[in-house]
């Protein structure tokens, strides 16, 4: 906390880390055209500096869902966008809402920059029985996510029970429910390239928000394939003169 009032102020080392991680997100995504390197050489950096991220390359499980409204998105209806893509259920006691206030702090950052057009966050409810309409409304409100480049995602009343644990479950992420409606589950943040492949999977909560953001950004410049520059590129500086 800033307290003006009694003179000279101090402020917290992690708030100084975050302002400067939305400061490094944003001069990176204005500059990154110019600079932009290969997607390998991205997750190269990843892989040294992030210990929950794992590249990926394949296919991305296809869905089709409904919205608050009722509307039907489809996977392939967001092609063209790189899609950041979790699930979560409303009932969740404790990590799911860890889970979208993370959401919402990268989507936040994301949104400082061009690439707030680029990008789509896309949750999907594990629990659609309960999260229907105005729950799905709700939950967004309350976790300080925009509507305007992300949306809830549930299946339609006439689809089985565990049509959405089936499509967490074709991501590679299981939700079990127990008898007192509680799911068991981990937690990954999934991110989806504008062609519909599933580029990364980041683990857990504990990850650097701004290293998603930077992997983002890195294919929102279509920077998937390689191309030679004769110096390291301006995010390979900078990140090594950085902390974490």
């Amino acid at each position: 906390m800033i307290d003006f009032a009694s003179g000279p102020f101090t402020v917290s080392p992690t708030r100084i880390l975050r302002l400067a991680a939305l400061a490094i997100a944003t001069l990176v995504a204005l500059i990154a055209p110019a600079a932009a390197h290969s997607l390998e050489e991205v997750d190269q950096d990843l892989r040294d500096k992030e210990r929950y991220f794992q590249a990926f390359d394949s296919e991305a499980p296809g869905f089709s869902l409904q919205d608050a409204g009722g509307r039907l998105i489809s996977l392939d209806s967001l092609r063209g966008k790189v899609v950041v893509l979790n699930f979560v259920y409303t009932n969740c006691p404790d990590v799911c809402p860890l889970h979208a206030e993370r959401i919402a702090e990268i989507q936040k950052m994301v949104n400082q920059t061009p690439m707030k057009e680029m990008i789509e966050f896309v949750t999907i409810t594990t629990d659609p029985k309960h999260d229907i309409g105005p729950v799905l409304r709700d939950y967004g409100a309350a976790h300080g996510l925009d509507s305007k480049n992300w949306v809830f995602l549930t299946s339609a009343p006439d689809k089985p029970e565990d049509t959405t644990r089936k499509i967490a479950e074709a991501y590679g992420l299981k939700f079990t429910e127990g008898d007192d409606g509680m799911q068991m589950h981990g937690i990954v943040t999934h991110v989806i390239d504008q062609d519909g492949r599933l580029r990364a999977r980041f683990h857990g909560l504990k990850f650097e928000p701004v290293n998603l953001v930077v992997f983002v950004n890195a294919l929102t410049n279509r920077t998937q394939k390689p191309h030679p520059h004769p110096q390291p590129g301006f995010w390979v500086k900078l990140k090594g003169s950085l902390p974490w």
